[in-house]
């Protein structure tokens, strides 16, 4: 049975205090960020998606960007190892859940390092930015890992910004979307649209013609309904703050073991 389920895990208190790496810091507001989250997992539900809570991790400041942890890929969960030490405790409650749901859990392993924040998923292949948190030893891991399920991944430059979903995702139809200052190479995606404004680069595609964005897009938002999708938007502008993005906040689990 095909369900469309997906993980979040809710701010630490800590939230604040999360890594910033293209960007200045700025103050950030964790009561507002906690009703902010809130408003995005409403979201999720208004489109027909149920949401599993990961255990919170209070101790880690950047614990909310639950996409980090995990790349799926049907029943396959590849556990990640992120590129930043204080992120490296995230992932084992993920890890745990997801077995416990029937998922099939591997996991990178040193030397390798992957985000999932890095890798881009459409029709069977993987883009997977390399250059900042994922080093080329997650990468090759990462393709041990999902070759074996006839997906193609496919290494992407990334200098310019924090993750490679920092800088592009797909519409359902496959265009993938950037802000062209912050992509390396557009030339890598054989359909490319670019978008007037930094966080109309994010989507998340919660249907065949719906996607998710942040409020702080409008005239990509326009962009996207004139292609005729239905658009769903969220405020949160505190995650925005420490380089996050609406793809960061959810991780989506679209079969079921």
């Amino acid at each position: 049975m095909l369900e469309r389920r997906a993980l979040v895990r809710r701010p630490s208190p800590r939230l604040a205090e999360g890594l910033v790496t293209h960007v200045e810091r700025q103050p950030v507001n964790a009561d507002l960020a906690l009703r902010q989250w809130s408003a995005y997992v409403d979201a999720l539900h208004s489109a027909g998606w149920e949401t599993i809570e990961v255990p919170p991790v209070d101790d880690c400041p950047d614990g909310v960007f639950v996409e980090d942890t995990v790349v799926m890929y049907g029943d396959r969960a590849v556990i990640t190892r992120p590129g930043a030490d204080e992120r490296k405790p995230e992932t084992a409650a993920v890890a745990e859940l997801l077995g416990a749901l029937g998922y099939d859990v591997v996991a990178i392993e040193a030397p390798g390092t992957l985000d999932g924040g890095d890798v881009l998923k459409h029709e069977g292949t993987v883009w997977v930015g390399l250059g900042g948190r994922t080093n080329r030893a997650g990468v090759e891991q990462l393709t041990a890992y999902l070759e074996p399920f006839g997906a193609r991944v496919v290494p992407v430059p990334l200098s310019k910004v924090l993750h490679l979903k920092s800088a592009v995702t797909a519409l359902p139809d496959g265009t993938v979307i950037g802000y062209e200052p912050l992509v390396d190479d557009p030339d890598v995606w054989p359909s490319f649209l670019g978008v007037p404004e930094e966080s109309g680069s994010h989507v998340v595609l919660l249907g065949e013609d719906t996607v998710l964005m942040s409020a702080d897009a409008p005239d990509s938002r326009k962009l996207f309904e004139e292609r005729g999708l239905d658009v769903a938007v969220v405020d949160i502008g505190e995650f925005i703050k420490l380089e996050g993005c609406v793809t960061c906040l959810s991780v989506r689990l679209r079969h079921t073991p």
